[in-house]
């Protein structure tokens, strides 16, 4: 994983009513992303990441790659090295 970040979002696009089926777009991911967090917090995201890994291993890994795969394409904008260099000023 590349960050806690990119962890806690692809935990919550799992634990999301997203399905791989749908190609959802970034602007989609990144909504289910938020709405999962702000409805079941980052500890239910978790707890339903492992409930599923228990109960259904062999459809929980494809899941779980396939969230990983869309929250980096996702956020890749969002979090490259020129947001970060960008001065205060021009953000306002």
């Amino acid at each position: 994983m590349e960050s806690t970040f990119e962890a806690v979002r692809a935990e919550a696009l799992f634990a999301s009513t997203l399905q791989m089926s749908q190609t959802p777009a970034d602007a989609d991911v990144r909504a289910a992303v938020t709405h999962t967090l702000r409805r079941i917090g980052v500890q239910g995201c978790v707890a339903r990441v492992a409930t599923e890994f228990g109960d259904h291993p062999e459809t929980a890994g494809p899941r779980m790659h396939w969230a990983l795969r869309m929250i980096r394409h996702a956020y890749a904008e969002s979090c490259t090295p020129e947001v970060f260099n960008t001065a205060p000023a021009a953000l306002a």
